[in-house]
């Protein structure tokens, strides 16, 4: 076995695990396509800075989980752990607010972070997203929240539930805090580590503790705290959710862990999942873009985890049929053989057939061995005889049945016969 070897937290997709990723990426494409989503590509690495500002300083992800290096001039890059400071950073860079408003972008790509590798979770994960600059209405975020239940059902998913709460603006955020931090402290002593650290930077995370969880049952609700404006914004959220019949359950204990939500936070957990539980989440962050020194926008958006997503599709026992299919492959002896095979299979492609061209240095029992192999329908073969009567030889690999077929008419005859199957 060669010394090299992958990294812990990472994989290597192919084969059939390839399947369940074009099932996602392909379905969420569409999606976005139809909810008039544009694609946004955006760099891996970036200024260590626009994470710290954007994400918050005193998060886990800044704290603990992010991949930071010196380049070669000493300057802080880090590999980007979530999309969407990276997006939002893009935003204010080329002006797309010149582009009018709202602006809808989705992105698909990997994000990194430090973490202990387990079912689901990775090292190197990717993600799929969405970002609505430019509105504070409760419709937008209403409009992402229907997205992922769309999409998820698109994928034939069932056992998931749609979790909403609002956590406020930043003053009513303020204020909870400190009745949150009153709640806590007779029974800080006895809390995770985690919690005990968290209590003075980040209190708001003690709530979704998966260690402390009898703590957090009787700990005061944030919607209790509510500036009125949070309210309206939370109640006409649900109204919009419930004309789009889009079911969902209020969880005040819903909170998120990065810094710039503010008002809806929303997570989707699939119920196999055991503790890797959520496969989505997201909510408003209105004053992001202006942290992050761009001009004063609202902005609302989410992200989903492909790895958990796909486990939840294996765990429904969802059918994925592969789009990985050879339709001809094509077969030949000889120098004049290769020469009229490599025309053939330039023409078929043209025309849209899936074409397998033997170029490895096989006779044609092996070329047949490996057309079987490829779970090919059908093998076209070219010899010196069929040259000579300017003919080709389709063999149908299932029955064995062999058709002599004149050299210009072998797309019509193989569209007619794979159209049979």
């Amino acid at each position: 076995m060669s010394a090299f070897t992958k990294i812990k937290g990472t994989k290597d997709v192919f084969g059939e695990e390839m399947k369940y990723w074009e099932y996602v990426e392909n379905k969420a494409k569409d999606l976005f396509k139809r909810y008039a989503f544009k694609e946004i590509r955006v760099p891996t690495i970036e200024k260590t800075e626009l994470f710290s500002r954007g994400v918050g300083q005193e998060t886990d992800i800044v704290q603990k989980e992010m991949y930071t290096f010196d380049d070669k001039k000493g300057r802080s890059l880090t590999l980007r752990p979530e999309g969407t400071a990276s997006v939002a950073r893009a935003y204010i860079e080329n002006s797309l607010i010149s582009f009018g408003s709202p602006q809808k972008l989705f992105y698909i790509g990997p994000m990194f972070r430090y973490e202990k590798p387990q079912s689901g979770r990775y090292r190197e994960f990717y993600q799929l997203g969405a970002e609505i600059f430019g509105t504070d209405h409760p419709l937008a975020d209403a409009e992402l929240i229907a997205f992922i239940y769309d999409f998820f059902s698109n994928l034939k998913l069932s056992n998931f539930r749609i979790k909403i709460n609002s956590i406020g603006t930043f003053e009513s955020r303020e204020k909870y805090k400190e009745i949150l931090k009153k709640y806590y402290e007779p029974l800080l002593p006895n809390l995770c580590e985690d919690c005990q650290r968290r209590y003075n930077t980040n209190v708001m995370r003690l709530l979704d503790c998966k260690k402390d969880v009898e703590a957090s049952k009787k700990a005061p609700s944030i919607l209790d705290y509510l500036d009125e404006e949070s309210q309206k914004h939370f109640k006409e959220l649900q109204h919009f959710l419930n004309i789009y019949g889009v079911p969902y359950v209020v969880d005040p204990k819903i909170v998120r862990g990065l810094d710039y939500y503010t008002k809806t936070a929303f997570e989707v957990e699939h119920l196999n999942l055991g503790e890797q539980a959520v496969i989505a989440g997201g909510g408003r962050y209105d004053n992001l873009v202006e942290q992050l020194e761009g001009p004063k926008t609202p902005g609302v958006g989410f992200a989903i985890g492909i790895e958990r997503l796909i486990e939840a599709i294996k765990k429904e026992n969802i059918f994925v049929k592969s789009d990985y299919n050879v339709e001809v492959y094509i077969a030949y002896q000889g120098e004049k053989g290769q020469a009229e095979a490599l025309k053939l299979s330039k023409y078929l492609r043209k025309k849209g057939i899936k074409t397998f061209l033997n170029i490895s240095k096989r006779n044609l029992r092996g070329q047949f061995k490996h057309a079987d192999r490829l779970n090919v329908k059908f093998v076209i073969i070219i010899g010196d005889e069929e040259i000579s009567k300017g003919i080709v030889t389709i063999k149908n690999m299932e029955n064995g049945e062999q058709t002599e077929v004149e050299k210009n008419w072998v797309y019509e005859i193989i569209t007619e016969k794979l159209n049979e199957k």
